[in-house]
């Protein structure tokens, strides 16, 4: 049994133990203004400056230009399914959406309320049966598209595009449960946006990262001015006040991955975890994961008991060794263990070890 608990939870996900300690000793007292940061107006001078190193952290990391306005929103990242459709897509208009997964399926259901949807469903299966993501080359793909968006990594399948979705029209991605986890080339996109709670914070906060020239293809006549990007742009995330907890949070795991090499460094990381775990599952077929290896998540990866009757003994046992979060998503049942940037190679040697000691005893 491991002395430590290990969270494989797929959102809210855990966060790094570093940032949590600095939190619990910041939590009544911060920067020794005797009260909780939680407590300070985001007006203040204080919290302007902690916003401020926020953001200049995140573009640090990602490399993101002037070109590009950084938004830290209110909600989760479904609320962007509605605010780019209602501010890019009109009913005489189509947008594309690359269907994945679960989650690109629901951002293109919701576009539709808003205006024409061409939804290009790429999920296949290869000869051995497993899921597999069409090449772009096989597409069926829209005419005079206002915009192409997609999903890189699809959380509860664990399929992952190895490679950027091109596109004639601008490109928008839902990074949520893959930003910060590997080098992105930002000039690719003319908008990205990620929930926080996987890679960046707890839930409460979505980061939007949009390049203002796409304000301009932008209609915000009607758009209340919560949800319009080039107002919240000029009032720095401000508009209203902010999930102030969520964004000091997020620049505590800013700091933190820029200490442990930046994105880069994070990247080897991450690959050497899923190699781990991937290794592990693939030995024989106890286990089974269901996503062929050219399309195989990084950050959250499904896996199945040769006998399902075992699911639950499984999960059990699991709980017991202290390894957390480990139940699939109730679509697809199975199991799930998500590896993003907070877990450790530790961590991952603790499942390994006990997904090896649970097959010695009941395989």
């Amino acid at each position: 049994m491991t002395e430590t608990t290990f969270n494989f939870c797929a959102g809210p996900a855990a966060l790094p133990v570093e940032v949590m300690k600095k939190a619990h000793a910041e939590f009544l007292d911060w920067q020794g203004l005797g009260i909780s940061v939680m407590e300070i107006s985001h007006r203040s001078a204080e919290y302007q400056v902690l916003a401020t190193q926020a953001e200049s952290d995140l573009r640090e990391l990602l490399n993101i230009s002037d070109e590009y306005a950084v938004l830290f929103l209110h909600g989760g990242a479904s609320h962007q399914f509605s605010n780019i459709p209602m501010t890019l897509l009109q009913k005489s208009t189509t947008a594309e959406y690359v269907c994945n997964g679960m989650w690109s399926s629901k951002a293109a259901k919701e576009a539709a309320r808003f205006g024409g949807v061409k939804s290009i469903d790429v999920l296949s299966k290869d000869t051995d049966g497993l899921q597999m993501l069409l090449p772009q080359s096989d597409w069926q793909r829209a005419e005079n598209a206002v915009y192409t968006h997609y999903t890189p990594n699809e959380t509860i399948e664990g399929l992952r595009f190895a490679q950027p979705v091109e596109s004639e029209a601008p490109i928008i991605a839902d990074m949520s449960s893959c930003i910060l986890s590997e080098v992105i080339g930002i000039d690719g996109f003319d908008m990205i946006y990620a929930g926080a709670q996987k890679n960046i914070g707890p839930a409460g906060m979505t980061i939007v990262i949009i390049k203002k020239a796409l304000f301009d293809k932008m209609d915000f006549s009607s758009v209340p001015n919560i949800y319009n990007y080039q107002v919240q742009t000029k009032n720095g995330s401000m508009l209203n006040t902010p999930p102030t907890y969520t964004w000091y949070l997020a620049s505590l795991v800013f700091q933190w991955l820029k200490s442990q090499g930046g994105v880069a460094e994070i990247e080897k990381q991450a690959i050497l975890k899923a190699e781990k775990l991937y290794a592990c599952i693939d030995e024989d077929d106890f286990y089974a994961n269901p996503v062929a290896v050219a399309n195989r998540s990084r950050m959250n990866i499904p896996f199945i008991l040769k006998d399902p009757k075992l699911d639950e003994l499984f999960l059990t046992e699991a709980k017991k060794s202290r390894l957390m979060g480990l139940k699939g998503h109730r679509s697809v049942g199975g199991m799930r263990a998500s590896l993003y940037n907070s877990m450790t190679i530790e961590g991952v040697n603790a499942l390994t070890d006990f997904m090896l000691s649970f097959k010695k005893q009941f395989g």
